[in-house]
């Protein structure tokens, strides 16, 4: 299981990455979009991608749009991880083609809840 965790938070980062490791997953961090943009279009495969939304130089909702453009990335599973609380937001997410979504602060079982949702851990 390969993980992509794009957040500008390091802390954010580093909780996410202590979880999924537990887990078993290889983790790839990145600080924003754009830099998640450069893993992916190098050639690096990832199951699952967990996205922040609020991030400089390309966010996740345009992280998100990006990446379910190019039919290479269909099969990665997409979680937007975020403080966006908005229901239109978490619609919008969706619709652009994330999976599913989870709202910070969140507890390491709500994450393995999501996890399990999208079948990434099974």
């Amino acid at each position: 299981m390969r993980v992509l965790v794009i957040d500008d938070s390091r802390a954010i980062r580093m909780i996410l990455k202590k979880t999924l490791v537990g887990l078993g997953a290889e983790v790839v961090e990145a600080g924003h979009g754009a830099e998640a943009m450069e893993h992916l279009e190098g050639g690096q495969r990832f199951d699952l991608a967990l996205v922040d939304w609020n991030m400089p130089e390309m966010n996740g909702f345009e992280f998100v749009k990006a990446a379910r453009a190019d039919d290479s990335y269909a099969a990665m599973k997409i979680c937007m991880v975020t403080t966006e609380t908005e229901t239109t937001q978490v619609v919008k997410a969706l619709e652009a083609g994330a999976n599913e979504y989870i709202m910070k602060p969140f507890t390491k079982e709500a994450l393995q809840e999501k996890l399990n949702i999208l079948g990434v851990f099974a």
